[in-house]
């Protein structure tokens, strides 16, 4: 008899429908049942270039399904979000109040950390327009829990356009903006984070992600320190290829000036989690006066799933 762990290591060769099951097992993990199969079908009509409008997906660490545009960068940011887990690593913090998405792309990671903190509420601010209209349609069944903005993330009020130069594969995940100084048509408003946070209901940011392309460069040059001192968790993909100069040293350098951050690494990111608990608990109290509001708005959210199924 052939010993199972052979199999399952790959060291011996098995019939394609095994393979199959062995991959549909561990889809199921993350993707439930009904994700899993929804998964492998749609990535079998990709190979084979029979789809051409954007499709959906489910999965159990998302509350609503998704959808994904084929022949771009969706489908990769999907598998990386939802299979590979790749904020996981957020998943043991506790009193969430406000995310702040910097980069929201699609949707895809608001939707996880909306579904996985119930009482959070979301400001996400993308300036790629095709990606922006994508991010309302994932997010609207989350209600007034996510707020989407059309704009890019800045260290100052200014108007930036996309830029014309390829970053990367070119992708819709590596859009990157510059700023508009020949006030070329179709400008894209910039905005600062602590004007995000000023015009929110609450007084700390529990959770900064952040993936922008090389311009948190910009965003930690100046303007910073109002917001950085009010933030509890920093999650960012930090970029030292692009036109704004290496961004690593930089931004690791202001978190630390700001707070007593344990630094991790999960993936492509860089995690900073607060250790500081009397900051973390005024933190609590002072996502005190929206707390009835949360509450109200989950009990919202949670008829409304009851009632859609």
């Amino acid at each position: 008899m052939v010993p199972i762990i052979q199999i399952l290591r790959g060291s011996i060769r098995v019939p394609r429908i095994f393979r199959i099951s062995k991959q549909l097992i561990a889809l199921t993990q993350v993707l439930g049942c009904r994700g899993a199969l929804q998964y492998l079908v749609q990535e079998r009509r990709l190979r084979r270039g029979s789809i051409t409008e954007p499709y959906t997906l489910f999965t159990k660490l998302a509350h609503f399904p998704l959808k994904v545009r084929p022949c771009t960068s969706d489908i990769s940011v999907f598998r990386q979000i939802f299979i590979e887990r790749e904020y996981a690593c957020l998943d043991d913090i506790s009193n969430v109040g406000l995310i702040v998405d910097c980069g929201a792309n699609v949707g895809y990671s608001s939707a996880y950390l909306l579904s996985q903190f119930p009482m959070s509420h979301v400001i996400c601010v993308e300036p790629d327009p095709s990606n922006f209209a994508m991010l309302k349609e994932n997010l609207q069944p989350y209600g007034d829990r996510a707020v989407v903005i059309q704009a890019g993330v800045w260290s100052h009020p200014t108007e930036l356009k996309i830029s014309e130069v390829p970053y990367r594969d070119g992708g819709k995940w590596a859009v990157q903006v510059v700023e508009n100084s020949d006030r070329q048509e179709g400008g894209i408003r910039a905005i600062d984070i602590g004007s995000l946070l000023k015009d929110s209901d609450f007084q700390r940011v529990s959770i900064l992600k952040m993936d922008i392309e090389g311009a948190e460069v910009i965003v930690f040059s100046k303007n910073y320190e109002y917001w950085l001192s009010r933030v509890d968790n920093i999650v960012v993909e930090l970029h030292d290829d692009t036109v704004f100069g290496p961004a690593s040293d930089l931004v690791t350098s202001k978190v630390a000036e700001h707070g007593d951050f344990h630094v991790s690494r999960c993936g492509e990111l860089t995690v900073f989690k607060l250790n500081n608990q009397v900051s973390q608990l005024l933190g609590m109290v002072a996502r005190a006066p929206v707390l009835l509001k949360s509450v109200q708005a989950s009990v919202k959210y949670q008829l409304n799933r009851w009632f859609s199924k």
